[in-house]
Protein backbone atom coordinates (compact mmCIF):
# COMPACT_ATOMS: atom_id res chain seq x y z
CA UNK A 1 0.00 0.00 0.00
CA UNK A 2 1.34 3.60 0.52
CA UNK A 3 -0.92 6.21 -0.22
CA UNK A 4 0.65 9.83 1.06
CA UNK A 5 -1.75 13.02 1.25
CA UNK A 6 -1.08 16.15 0.15
CA UNK A 7 0.45 18.47 2.77
CA UNK A 8 -2.19 20.95 2.25
CA UNK A 9 -5.03 18.03 2.82
CA UNK A 10 -3.37 16.90 6.10
CA UNK A 11 -3.59 20.08 7.62
CA UNK A 12 -6.68 20.86 6.64
CA UNK A 13 -8.08 17.28 8.13
CA UNK A 14 -5.97 18.00 11.38
CA UNK A 15 -7.82 21.79 11.67
CA UNK A 16 -10.95 19.79 10.99
CA UNK A 17 -10.45 17.12 13.40
CA UNK A 18 -12.27 18.58 16.55
CA UNK A 19 -14.68 19.80 15.15
CA UNK A 20 -15.64 16.51 12.94
CA UNK A 21 -15.74 14.68 17.02
CA UNK A 22 -18.01 17.28 18.24
CA UNK A 23 -20.46 17.91 15.58
CA UNK A 24 -19.67 21.64 14.87
CA UNK A 25 -17.94 20.90 11.40
CA UNK A 26 -19.47 19.89 8.29
CA UNK A 27 -19.07 16.46 7.20
CA UNK A 28 -20.39 17.33 2.76
CA UNK A 29 -16.87 19.76 3.09
CA UNK A 30 -14.95 16.88 3.87
CA UNK A 31 -16.40 14.49 1.07
CA UNK A 32 -15.68 17.85 -0.96
CA UNK A 33 -12.08 17.89 0.17
CA UNK A 34 -11.42 14.11 -0.08
CA UNK A 35 -12.88 14.26 -3.63
CA UNK A 36 -11.01 17.38 -4.55
CA UNK A 37 -7.65 15.31 -3.73
CA UNK A 38 -8.86 12.50 -5.91
CA UNK A 39 -8.81 10.12 -3.09
CA UNK A 40 -12.60 8.57 -4.13
CA UNK A 41 -11.16 7.76 -7.38
CA UNK A 42 -8.31 5.63 -6.12
CA UNK A 43 -9.14 1.41 -6.70
CA UNK A 44 -11.49 2.81 -9.35
CA UNK A 45 -10.89 1.87 -13.13
CA UNK A 46 -10.09 4.36 -15.42
CA UNK A 47 -12.98 3.34 -17.80
CA UNK A 48 -15.07 4.26 -15.21
CA UNK A 49 -14.08 7.89 -14.54
CA UNK A 50 -11.45 6.64 -11.58
CA UNK A 51 -7.52 6.87 -11.36
CA UNK A 52 -7.13 2.82 -11.66
CA UNK A 53 -4.85 0.80 -8.96
CA UNK A 54 -6.77 -1.87 -6.82
CA UNK A 55 -8.72 -1.47 -3.31
CA UNK A 56 -5.99 -1.58 -1.50
CA UNK A 57 -4.90 1.89 -2.60
CA UNK A 58 -8.17 2.99 -1.48
CA UNK A 59 -7.85 1.03 2.17
CA UNK A 60 -4.71 3.00 3.04
CA UNK A 61 -6.09 5.84 1.61
CA UNK A 62 -8.59 5.68 4.63
CA UNK A 63 -5.68 5.10 7.08
CA UNK A 64 -4.11 8.34 6.09
CA UNK A 65 -6.69 9.95 6.19
CA UNK A 66 -7.67 8.68 9.64
CA UNK A 67 -4.38 9.30 10.92
CA UNK A 68 -5.45 12.48 11.12
CA UNK A 69 -9.41 12.28 12.18
CA UNK A 70 -11.35 8.92 12.04
CA UNK A 71 -14.74 10.85 11.71
CA UNK A 72 -13.20 11.92 8.65
CA UNK A 73 -12.38 8.02 7.91
CA UNK A 74 -15.53 6.80 8.54
CA UNK A 75 -17.21 9.34 5.83
CA UNK A 76 -14.44 8.21 3.45
CA UNK A 77 -14.89 4.42 4.18
CA UNK A 78 -18.89 4.89 3.69
CA UNK A 79 -18.49 6.98 0.37
CA UNK A 80 -15.90 4.55 -0.83
CA UNK A 81 -17.73 1.45 0.11
CA UNK A 82 -20.73 3.00 -1.86
CA UNK A 83 -19.02 3.38 -4.59
CA UNK A 84 -17.61 -0.08 -4.70
CA UNK A 85 -20.49 -1.37 -4.76
CA UNK A 86 -21.78 -0.12 -7.93
CA UNK A 87 -18.44 -1.34 -9.71
CA UNK A 88 -19.74 -5.07 -8.34
CA UNK A 89 -23.22 -4.06 -9.81
CA UNK A 90 -24.50 -5.43 -12.79
CA UNK A 91 -26.79 -2.31 -13.33
CA UNK A 92 -24.77 -0.50 -15.60
CA UNK A 93 -27.24 2.25 -16.40
CA UNK A 94 -26.93 2.90 -12.14
CA UNK A 95 -23.68 3.02 -12.07
CA UNK A 96 -22.99 5.02 -15.21
CA UNK A 97 -25.80 7.58 -13.42
CA UNK A 98 -24.15 7.24 -9.99
CA UNK A 99 -20.80 7.44 -9.93
CA UNK A 100 -19.45 11.09 -11.94
CA UNK A 101 -21.66 12.52 -8.62
CA UNK A 102 -19.91 10.60 -5.84
CA UNK A 103 -16.40 10.22 -7.79
CA UNK A 104 -16.60 14.20 -7.46
CA UNK A 105 -18.13 14.53 -3.94
CA UNK A 106 -21.16 16.37 -4.97
CA UNK A 107 -23.40 13.61 -3.45
CA UNK A 108 -23.28 11.18 -0.42
CA UNK A 109 -23.14 7.12 -0.44
CA UNK A 110 -24.24 5.76 2.49
CA UNK A 111 -23.16 1.57 2.92
CA UNK A 112 -26.91 0.83 4.33
CA UNK A 113 -25.66 -2.71 4.72
CA UNK A 114 -24.58 -3.10 7.84
CA UNK A 115 -27.79 -5.36 8.55
CA UNK A 116 -26.95 -7.58 5.71
CA UNK A 117 -23.82 -8.55 6.71
CA UNK A 118 -25.34 -9.65 10.02
CA UNK A 119 -28.24 -11.36 7.92
CA UNK A 120 -25.47 -13.06 5.76
CA UNK A 121 -23.52 -14.79 9.04
CA UNK A 122 -26.70 -15.76 10.35
CA UNK A 123 -27.24 -12.75 13.80
CA UNK A 124 -30.04 -11.09 12.21
CA UNK A 125 -33.34 -10.98 10.01
CA UNK A 126 -33.39 -8.01 7.18
CA UNK A 127 -34.84 -5.36 8.55
CA UNK A 128 -36.66 -3.96 5.53
CA UNK A 129 -39.33 -6.05 3.46
CA UNK A 130 -41.20 -5.22 0.10
CA UNK A 131 -44.47 -5.99 -1.38
CA UNK A 132 -44.60 -6.49 -5.41
CA UNK A 133 -46.83 -3.99 -7.59
CA UNK A 134 -46.60 -3.15 -11.29
CA UNK A 135 -43.63 -1.12 -11.61
CA UNK A 136 -41.44 -2.78 -9.18
CA UNK A 137 -41.69 -2.70 -5.67
CA UNK A 138 -43.49 -0.56 -2.24
CA UNK A 139 -41.11 -1.32 0.37
CA UNK A 140 -41.16 -0.82 4.63
CA UNK A 141 -38.45 -1.00 7.03
CA UNK A 142 -35.92 0.78 8.61
CA UNK A 143 -31.87 1.45 9.04
CA UNK A 144 -31.29 2.09 12.46
CA UNK A 145 -28.09 3.75 12.11
CA UNK A 146 -26.03 4.75 9.07
CA UNK A 147 -23.33 6.98 8.39
CA UNK A 148 -22.82 9.59 5.51
CA UNK A 149 -26.70 10.64 5.14
CA UNK A 150 -25.92 13.97 3.92
CA UNK A 151 -28.54 16.60 4.61
CA UNK A 152 -27.84 17.97 0.69
CA UNK A 153 -28.21 14.47 -0.66
CA UNK A 154 -27.28 11.08 -0.57
CA UNK A 155 -28.30 7.65 -1.94
CA UNK A 156 -28.10 4.58 0.98
CA UNK A 157 -27.76 0.55 0.08
CA UNK A 158 -30.48 -1.20 1.39
CA UNK A 159 -30.50 -4.84 1.67
CA UNK A 160 -34.64 -5.69 0.78
CA UNK A 161 -36.25 -8.96 2.27
CA UNK A 162 -39.05 -10.30 -0.79
CA UNK A 163 -41.26 -12.92 0.47
CA UNK A 164 -41.15 -16.13 -1.64
CA UNK A 165 -38.03 -15.02 -3.74
CA UNK A 166 -34.12 -13.87 -2.92
CA UNK A 167 -33.77 -10.49 -0.85
CA UNK A 168 -32.35 -7.80 -3.02
CA UNK A 169 -29.97 -4.62 -2.82
CA UNK A 170 -31.33 -1.34 -3.78
CA UNK A 171 -30.03 1.86 -3.96
CA UNK A 172 -32.28 4.63 -2.81
CA UNK A 173 -31.92 7.93 -3.47
CA UNK A 174 -33.00 10.53 -0.54
CA UNK A 175 -35.75 12.18 -2.47
CA UNK A 176 -37.83 8.92 -3.04
CA UNK A 177 -41.56 9.32 -1.72
CA UNK A 178 -41.73 7.68 2.24
CA UNK A 179 -37.82 7.91 2.55
CA UNK A 180 -37.68 9.95 6.13
CA UNK A 181 -34.03 10.46 7.52
CA UNK A 182 -33.58 11.34 11.13
CA UNK A 183 -32.26 14.23 13.09
CA UNK A 184 -28.36 12.65 13.76
CA UNK A 185 -27.96 10.36 16.37
CA UNK A 186 -26.50 11.48 19.14
CA UNK A 187 -22.87 9.99 19.24
CA UNK A 188 -20.59 10.68 22.36
CA UNK A 189 -17.67 11.58 19.74
CA UNK A 190 -16.94 11.31 15.92
CA UNK A 191 -20.49 13.32 15.36
CA UNK A 192 -19.97 15.72 12.45
CA UNK A 193 -20.42 12.63 10.00
CA UNK A 194 -24.38 12.60 9.41
CA UNK A 195 -24.98 9.46 10.92
CA UNK A 196 -28.82 9.32 11.10
CA UNK A 197 -31.66 6.55 11.03
CA UNK A 198 -34.32 5.77 7.65
CA UNK A 199 -37.30 4.91 7.93
CA UNK A 200 -38.87 3.31 4.93
CA UNK A 201 -43.20 4.34 4.54
CA UNK A 202 -44.56 2.35 1.28
CA UNK A 203 -41.60 3.74 -0.12
CA UNK A 204 -41.68 2.96 -4.37
CA UNK A 205 -38.60 1.19 -5.46
CA UNK A 206 -37.99 -0.10 -8.96
CA UNK A 207 -35.87 -1.96 -11.51
CA UNK A 208 -33.82 0.91 -11.79
CA UNK A 209 -32.85 1.44 -8.12
CA UNK A 210 -31.53 -2.21 -8.04
CA UNK A 211 -27.79 -2.70 -7.30
CA UNK A 212 -28.30 -6.85 -6.99
CA UNK A 213 -31.08 -9.41 -7.43
CA UNK A 214 -29.89 -12.18 -5.26
CA UNK A 215 -28.41 -10.44 -2.04
CA UNK A 216 -27.35 -13.91 -0.81
CA UNK A 217 -25.27 -14.32 -4.08
CA UNK A 218 -24.07 -10.70 -3.87
CA UNK A 219 -22.67 -9.55 -0.22
CA UNK A 220 -20.45 -12.56 -0.41
CA UNK A 221 -18.59 -11.06 -3.59
CA UNK A 222 -18.68 -7.15 -1.59
CA UNK A 223 -18.12 -8.37 1.70
CA UNK A 224 -14.35 -8.20 1.54
CA UNK A 225 -13.98 -4.42 0.15
CA UNK A 226 -16.78 -3.02 2.47
CA UNK A 227 -14.87 -4.84 5.81
CA UNK A 228 -11.41 -4.04 4.07
CA UNK A 229 -11.93 -0.62 3.73
CA UNK A 230 -13.17 -0.48 7.00
CA UNK A 231 -10.15 -2.38 8.34
CA UNK A 232 -8.40 0.66 6.87
CA UNK A 233 -9.62 3.68 10.09
CA UNK A 234 -8.34 1.05 12.62
CA UNK A 235 -4.74 1.10 11.06
CA UNK A 236 -4.66 4.69 10.49
CA UNK A 237 -5.49 5.62 14.09
CA UNK A 238 -2.73 2.51 15.36
CA UNK A 239 -0.34 3.89 13.41
CA UNK A 240 -1.47 7.69 14.68
CA UNK A 241 -1.05 6.34 18.50
CA UNK A 242 1.94 4.75 18.09
CA UNK A 243 3.64 7.57 16.72
CA UNK A 244 2.40 9.71 19.52
CA UNK A 245 3.90 7.62 21.58
CA UNK A 246 6.77 7.65 20.18
CA UNK A 247 6.73 11.47 20.26
CA UNK A 248 6.75 11.04 24.35
CA UNK A 249 10.20 8.90 24.10
CA UNK A 250 12.61 9.77 26.93
CA UNK A 251 14.57 8.08 29.84
CA UNK A 252 11.44 7.77 31.91
CA UNK A 253 9.84 6.36 28.87
CA UNK A 254 12.55 3.74 27.71
CA UNK A 255 10.76 1.14 29.15
CA UNK A 256 7.39 1.43 27.23
CA UNK A 257 10.10 0.49 23.73
CA UNK A 258 9.61 -3.18 23.68
CA UNK A 259 5.75 -2.44 23.51
CA UNK A 260 5.85 0.07 21.57
CA UNK A 261 7.57 -1.64 18.66
CA UNK A 262 6.12 -4.81 19.58
CA UNK A 263 2.40 -3.06 18.90
CA UNK A 264 4.25 -1.22 15.55
CA UNK A 265 5.64 -5.43 14.36
CA UNK A 266 2.36 -6.77 15.09
CA UNK A 267 0.27 -4.27 13.27
CA UNK A 268 2.37 -4.39 10.23
CA UNK A 269 1.75 -8.32 10.25
CA UNK A 270 -1.85 -7.25 9.73
CA UNK A 271 -1.71 -4.91 7.63
CA UNK A 272 0.31 -7.31 5.06
CA UNK A 273 -2.14 -10.10 6.08
CA UNK A 274 -5.20 -7.94 5.01
CA UNK A 275 -3.41 -6.44 1.75
CA UNK A 276 -2.08 -9.69 0.34
CA UNK A 277 -5.62 -11.14 1.09
CA UNK A 278 -7.53 -8.63 -0.95
CA UNK A 279 -4.95 -8.40 -3.89
CA UNK A 280 -5.44 -12.29 -4.13
CA UNK A 281 -8.92 -12.65 -3.82
CA UNK A 282 -8.51 -15.01 -0.24
CA UNK A 283 -11.35 -13.30 1.54
CA UNK A 284 -13.75 -14.32 -0.79
CA UNK A 285 -13.90 -17.56 0.16
CA UNK A 286 -12.35 -17.25 3.89
CA UNK A 287 -14.11 -14.72 5.35
CA UNK A 288 -13.39 -15.99 9.01
CA UNK A 289 -9.80 -15.02 7.56
CA UNK A 290 -10.96 -11.37 7.22
CA UNK A 291 -13.16 -11.23 10.71
CA UNK A 292 -9.85 -12.38 12.29
CA UNK A 293 -7.55 -9.58 11.38
CA UNK A 294 -10.56 -6.91 11.71
CA UNK A 295 -10.74 -8.27 15.71
CA UNK A 296 -7.01 -8.16 15.78
CA UNK A 297 -7.28 -4.81 14.62
CA UNK A 298 -9.55 -3.43 16.82
CA UNK A 299 -7.69 -4.98 19.67
CA UNK A 300 -4.43 -3.11 18.52
CA UNK A 301 -5.86 0.04 18.40
CA UNK A 302 -7.29 -0.23 22.07
CA UNK A 303 -3.60 -1.14 23.09
CA UNK A 304 -2.26 1.68 20.85
CA UNK A 305 -4.25 4.12 22.43
CA UNK A 306 -3.31 2.98 25.97
CA UNK A 307 0.18 3.14 25.11
CA UNK A 308 0.08 6.66 23.86
CA UNK A 309 -1.96 7.57 27.16
CA UNK A 310 1.39 5.69 29.36
CA UNK A 311 3.61 7.75 27.08
CA UNK A 312 1.72 11.01 27.47
CA UNK A 313 1.58 10.93 31.02
CA UNK A 314 -0.68 13.81 33.45
CA UNK A 315 -0.38 15.51 30.02
CA UNK A 316 -3.47 13.31 28.29
CA UNK A 317 -5.57 14.17 31.21
CA UNK A 318 -4.86 18.38 30.95
CA UNK A 319 -6.41 21.21 28.28
CA UNK A 320 -5.36 21.53 25.92
CA UNK A 321 -2.52 19.33 25.95
CA UNK A 322 -4.26 16.11 25.82
CA UNK A 323 -7.40 16.90 23.57
CA UNK A 324 -6.15 15.09 20.87
CA UNK A 325 -5.56 12.07 22.74
CA UNK A 326 -9.28 12.22 24.31
CA UNK A 327 -10.48 12.39 20.50
CA UNK A 328 -8.25 9.38 19.94
CA UNK A 329 -9.49 7.52 23.44
CA UNK A 330 -13.40 7.97 21.76
CA UNK A 331 -12.18 7.09 18.37
CA UNK A 332 -10.82 3.88 19.57
CA UNK A 333 -13.97 2.93 21.40
CA UNK A 334 -15.84 3.03 18.59
CA UNK A 335 -13.89 0.68 16.55
CA UNK A 336 -15.38 -2.65 18.48
CA UNK A 337 -18.64 -1.18 17.94
CA UNK A 338 -19.06 -0.29 13.76
CA UNK A 339 -21.03 -2.66 12.12
CA UNK A 340 -20.34 -5.98 11.92
CA UNK A 341 -18.88 -5.67 15.74
CA UNK A 342 -16.60 -7.71 17.64
CA UNK A 343 -18.88 -9.36 19.32
CA UNK A 344 -20.82 -10.14 15.51
CA UNK A 345 -17.58 -11.34 14.15
CA UNK A 346 -16.71 -13.44 17.01
CA UNK A 347 -20.29 -14.82 17.47
CA UNK A 348 -19.99 -15.82 13.51
CA UNK A 349 -16.59 -17.17 13.90
CA UNK A 350 -18.04 -19.86 16.79
CA UNK A 351 -20.77 -20.52 14.55
CA UNK A 352 -18.84 -21.55 11.89
CA UNK A 353 -16.55 -23.46 13.99
CA UNK A 354 -19.59 -25.33 15.44
CA UNK A 355 -20.77 -26.17 11.93
CA UNK A 356 -17.27 -27.30 10.64
CA UNK A 357 -17.26 -29.74 14.45
CA UNK A 358 -21.16 -30.86 13.57
CA UNK A 359 -19.96 -31.89 9.42
CA UNK A 360 -17.28 -33.58 11.07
Amino acid sequence: MGVTLDPALGGWLAAAAPGLDDGSADPEAVLRRLAGAGLFALGVPRAEGGAGGSVTEAVEAIAAVSWHSMAAGFLFWSQRTFIEYLLQSPNAALRVRLLPDLLAGRVAGATGLSNAMKFLSGLEELQVTARPEAAGWRIEGRLPWVTNLAPGGFHVAAAVALPGAAPFIAALPHDLPGLVRSPDLELMGMRATATAAIALHGTPVGPQHVLHADAVRWLPQVRPAFLGLQCGMAIGLARRALAEAAGHAGPAREVLRPAREGLAAALAGQERALREGLAQGLFHADAAALFRIRIALAGLVAEAVRLELQASGGRAYLRPQGEGFARRWREAAFVPVITPSLTQLEAALAAAEGRRERAA
